[in-house]
C-alpha cells in the first residue's frame, strides 16, 4: 500500500474554519450569568406563588423556565460552537451554531408570546383572584432581576450593531446573544406590565386590566420572535442581503483591467465572517493568490475562493 506524505506547499496553503471572535466567549460567560439569575428568580416566583396561591406569580414562573431553558440553549451553542471549532465535519466551521440556537429561542419566545396570549384570554373570560400586594412585591423583584440581567447583556449585544454608515454591512451579528437579550427583555416588558396590571387591580379595582395587559406583552414579544427567526433563518438558508459586500468585492476585482466576475456567491460562516467564491474571466490571468490579496482590504471576507479563465 502506498505511503502519501504531506506536502510542504499544500501544508502551506491549508488553513483554519474557526471564525469565532474574542467576544463569543465573553457573551457565552455573561449568558451563563444571566441563566443563573433568571432559574433563581424562576424558583422564587414558583415558591411565592406557591404559598400565596396566586396563579399569576406560578404563571409568570412557568414563563421564566421557558426563558431559562433558551438562555441555557444559547450557553450551550457557544461551549458546543467552541469545542468544535477544529472539527473537519463542519464544513465552514461552527459559526452557525449559535445561528441556530438564535432560531431555537425565536420558536421559544413565539411559544411563550402564544401561551402569553391564550392564558390571558382565558383570564379575560374567567377572572381569578388575586393576592395584590404579595403578587407585586414578586413582580417588582423579577423586574429587578431582569434589568440587571439585561445590563449584562447590554454591552455584548450592542456591539453586534455598533458599526453604521458605509461599513454597516461588515458589523458583528450574533443572532445567538439577540436572542438571549430578547428573552431577558420579554421577561422585563411582562414584569413592568403585571406591576401596572396588579397596581390598576390594587387600587382602582380593574381585575381586567390583568389580562388585557398579557395580550398587549404577547403581542410586542410575538413581533420580536418574528424578527428573531427571520433574521436567523435567512443566515440558516444563506439568504442574507450581501448586496455592499459583492459590491465591494466586485469593485476590487474588476478594478484590474481586462477582468470580469462572471460569477459570485457570498454567505456567512460566523458572526462576524462570510465566504465567498468567485468565478473571474480576464484575458491576462494572473495567480489566485494576486485576486485575494486584492480582497483582504474587505473587512469581513475572512474565507475566499477563486476560479480564473482565460477570457477567449
Amino acid at each position: 500500500m502506498p505511503v502519501f506524505s504531506m506536502n510542504p506547499t499544500r501544508r502551506a496553503w491549508e488553513h483554519t474554519h474557526s471564525f469565532g471572535t474574542p467576544r463569543e466567549a465573553h457573551a457565552e460567560r455573561r449568558t451563563l450569568i444571566v441563566v443563573a439569575l433568571t432559574t433563581a428568580m424562576m424558583a422564587a416566583e414558583a415558591v411565592a406563588g406557591w404559598l400565596t396561591g396566586s396563579m399569576a406569580l406560578l404563571a409568570d414562573a412557568v414563563h421564566m423556565a421557558s426563558h431559562a431553558g433558551a438562555l441555557g440553549i444559547a450557553a450551550a451553542a457557544y461551549r458546543l460552537a467552541r469545542r468544535h471549532a477544529h472539527n473537519p465535519q463542519f464544513t465552514f466551521g461552527t459559526g452557525k451554531v449559535p445561528v441556530l440556537a438564535g432560531y431555537s429561542s425565536a420558536l421559544a419566545l413565539g411559544a411563550a408570546a402564544a401561551w402569553m396570549a391564550l392564558e390571558s384570554a382565558r383570564r379575560l373570560a374567567d377572572p381569578v383572584p388575586i393576592r395584590y400586594a404579595e403578587a407585586m412585591g414578586v413582580a417588582a423583584l423579577g423586574l429587578v432581576v431582569n434589568v440587571v440581567s439585561a445590563r449584562v447583556l447590554a454591552d455584548d449585544h450592542e456591539h453586534t450593531h455598533e458599526d453604521g454608515g458605509e461599513n454597516a454591512h461588515n458589523a458583528h451579528v450574533d443572532h445567538n446573544l439577540r436572542a438571549a437579550y430578547l428573552h431577558v427583555l420579554a421577561d422585563a416588558l411582562t414584569s413592568v406590565l403585571a406591576l401596572i396590571a396588579l397596581a390598576g387591580g390594587w387600587v382602582f379595582g380593574w381585575r381586567a386590566l390583568d389580562p388585557v395587559m398579557g395580550l398587549v406583552g404577547s403581542a410586542v414579544v410575538g413581533r420580536w420572535a418574528w424578527g428573531l427567526a427571520r433574521s436567523s433563518a435567512a443566515v440558516l438558508l444563506d439568504a442574507e442581503d450581501h448586496a455592499a459586500v459583492e459590491v465591494d468585492i466586485r469593485r476590487a476585482i474588476e478594478a484590474e483591467a481586462g477582468h470580469a466576475v462572471v460569477d459570485l456567491h457570498v454567505w456567512r460562516v460566523g458572526p462576524a465572517s462570510r465566504s465567498c467564491s468567485l468565478t473571474i474571466v480576464a484575458e491576462q490571468p494572473k495567480p489566485a493568490a494576486f485576486y485575494r490579496d486584492r480582497l483582504a482590504g474587505i473587512p469581513s471576507l475572512d474565507h475566499v475562493t477563486v476560479e480564473v479563465h482565460q477570457a477567449h
